[in-house]
C-alpha cells in the first residue's frame, strides 16, 4: 500500500511517527509532505522520517488563501508522481483537495472542534473523518469516533519512552531584584515549572485569547519562589524573559514535561500532553472543544477562561509537595481506560474501508486496542 501523509504542525509529527514506523516494517510505502512551521522539520529529521518541504504558511487571511493554492499544487505534483492508494492527515485541506483531485480517499483525524476555517476547507473533500468520541460535531456517515485522544498516539504507555533529559541546561534571569532561581548549568537541581505561551496566529486560534502580559510576569515572579521556571513560547520572548527559554531538543520536550512539577499553558495540545504524562496542568484558553471539556471533566486539566485566579492556583500547587504524585495516579487510571490510538490507526488504515464499517457497526470493536497487548498482537 502507498500512503501519502501531510503534516502541518509539530504535534502532527508525534501523531504519525509511530504509525509511519510500523507501516514501513509491514512493507507499506509512506510519503510525507510537511509545512515548515516551528520545529516540525527538526522533529522529522530527528526521527529520520523522509519528507518533502511544502514551505512556510502565511499569517494573514489573504495569505492563507493564497498558500492553499500553492500547497495544493505542491502536493498534487507529488501525488501524481508517487500514485498513492490513500491520503492520511490531521485535518489537512491540502491533502483533502489533492486526494479529491486524484480520486483517492482521504482519511482525516481531527480533535479541534473550533477550527472552523480548516474544516470548511477539508471536510467536503474527505471520505472519512476520525475523531475522539467526545468531539462535539457530527459528520454523519463520514464520521468514525474512537475512545482516545490524539496525544496518545505517542504518549500511550505502549509508545512513550522518556528521553534522557539529564543534560538539559538553561540560563537564568533575575526578574525581581535580589531574587534568582540559581545557577542551573548542567542537570536541573530542583523542581521546575514550565510556562507555555502561544502566538495566537494559527487559523484555529482566530478569536481566542490567553494570559495577559501582566499575568505572565506575575507567574514568573511568584513561581520563582518555589521552583525553577522554564518558558516555551511560540513568539520571541522579551529581553527580560529570554533567559528563561529552555535549551532542549524538541524531541525531548515530552520527557521534560513528564518530569516537571507543573505546566501552565495557553496551548491545548501541550496541556493534554502534560496531563497524560502525569504532570498537573493549568490551561488558559477561551476555546470550546469536546476533548478539552472531557479532560476537565476527568480532572486532568484545570481550565481558566482568562487570567483571573491563575497565579493564585499555580502558587498553591507549587507549594504542595505531594500534589504531583497524587495527580500521576489519576492520570494513569484514566489512560488505562483509553485505546492505543496508533495501534487502532494502523489496523484502520490497513483494513480500510472494511474497518470503517466494522467500527461504525460495532463501536466496542476498538476496545481490543486498549492497554495490555503486545505490539505483535495488532501492529
Amino acid at each position: 500500500m502507498k500512503i501519502f501523509i501531510d503534516i502541518g504542525h509539530p504535534a502532527h509529527v508525534h501523531y504519525f511517527r509511530h504509525f509511519v514506523r510500523i507501516m514501513h516494517t509491514k512493507g507499506h510505502e509512506v510519503f510525507i509532505t510537511a509545512r515548515d512551521k516551528e520545529v516540525t522539520l527538526s522533529l522529522l529529521d530527528h526521527y529520520k522520517l523522509e519528507y518533502s518541504n511544502r514551505g512556510k504558511g502565511r499569517k494573514s487571511m489573504l495569505g492563507k488563501l493564497v498558500y492553499i493554492l500553492s500547497a495544493d499544487f505542491f502536493l498534487l505534483r507529488k501525488a501524481l508522481k508517487v500514485k498513492p492508494d490513500l491520503f492520511v492527515s490531521f485535518g489537512s485541506p491540502y491533502a483533502a483537495h489533492t486526494a479529491w483531485l486524484v480520486g483517492k480517499p482521504h482519511l482525516a483525524f481531527d480533535d479541534t472542534d473550533h477550527n472552523f476555517f480548516a474544516q470548511l476547507m477539508y471536510v467536503p473533500f474527505t471520505e472519512t473523518i476520525l475523531t475522539p468520541g467526545v468531539y462535539t460535531k457530527s459528520y454523519g456517515k463520514k464520521h468514525v469516533r474512537f475512545n482516545g485522544f490524539m496525544e496518545l498516539c505517542s504518549l500511550h504507555p505502549r509508545r512513550f519512552q522518556a528521553p534522557d533529559t539529564t543534560n538539559v541546561t538553561r540560563a537564568t534571569a533575575v526578574i525581581e531584584k535580589g531574587s534568582t532561581a540559581g545557577d542551573l548549568s548542567g542537570p536541573m537541581k530542583r523542581k521546575y515549572i514550565i510556562l507555555r505561551f502561544v502566538s495566537w496566529e494559527a487559523s484555529h486560534d482566530i478569536g481566542l485569547s490567553g494570559l495577559s502580559r501582566e499575568t505572565k510576569y506575575a507567574l514568573v515572579r511568584e513561581l520563582s519562589k518555589y521552583a525553577d521556571i522554564v518558558i516555551s513560547s511560540e513568539s520571541p520572548l522579551p529581553p527580560d524573559l529570554q533567559a528563561y527559554g529552555y535549551s532542549i531538543h524538541p524531541a525531548e520536550m515530552h520527557g521534560f514535561m513528564a518530569d516537571a512539577a507543573l505546566l501552565v499553558s495557553e496551548s491545548l495540545t501541550m496541556s493534554a500532553e502534560a496531563a497524560f504524562l502525569g504532570t498537573p496542568t493549568l490551561c488558559i484558553s477561551t476555546a470550546r472543544a469536546g476533548t478539552l471539556d472531557e479532560e476537565v471533566r476527568l480532572g486532568l486539566i484545570e481550565l481558566f477562561r482568562g487570567s483571573e485566579g491563575v497565579v493564585e492556583r499555580a502558587v498553591a500547587l507549587a507549594k504542595n509537595p505531594g500534589y504531583k504524585s497524587e495527580f500521576q495516579v489519576k492520570s494513569t487510571d484514566v489512560v488505562s481506560t483509553l485505546i492505543d490510538v496508533t495501534g487502532f490507526m494502523v489496523w484502520f488504515v490497513e483494513n480500510y474501508p472494511a474497518s470503517k464499517q466494522d467500527v461504525q457497526n460495532d463501536p466496542g470493536y476498538q476496545s481490543r486496542f486498549r492497554g495490555g497487548y503486545a505490539d505483535s498482537d495488532f501492529v
